[in-house]
């Protein structure tokens, strides 16, 4: 049996209006201390999301993903939250914040294998 791993995990959800408190479900975001692993992964479908808001402009929320994705990585599209170390991005990740792009709760638990994980939480929770 392989060692299971502590993890914690957000579910980055999409306000299009925030007034109105309704949400979509955008995105994962996963850290796992011991694994030195921190990724994102997210999925848009923009018809839905245009039911909650005619407006929005779906392609500026994907801009939105992408940076966080970049901050994930710690590449050129997280800018300067992307050079410090992991635990401190999963921290600016996780902080609450009243934007279009929200991360929802800290969740966690168990894993071998957090890449899986985190195509498993995607696709339990986001398609």
């Amino acid at each position: 049996m392989s060692a299971r791993l502590a993890y914690q995990y957000v579910v980055v959800r999409c306000v299009p209006r925030v007034d109105r408190e309704e949400f979509l479900n955008v995105g994962v975001v996963l850290y796992c201390q011991a694994a030195d692993y921190l990724q994102g992964a997210w999925e848009v479908d923009r018809d839905r999301l245009a039911a909650l808001d005619p407006g929005i402009d779906c392609d500026q929320v994907c801009e939105g993903l992408a940076f966080i994705e970049g901050v994930c990585a710690g590449d050129a599209r997280g800018a300067a939250a992307a050079g410090v170390p992991l635990g401190q991005r999963f921290g600016f990740l996780k902080a609450p914040r009243s934007t279009v792009l929200q991360p929802g709760p800290v969740h966690g638990g168990l894993t071998s294998d957090p890449a899986r994980q985190l195509d498993h939480l995607l696709s339990t929770l986001v398609r």
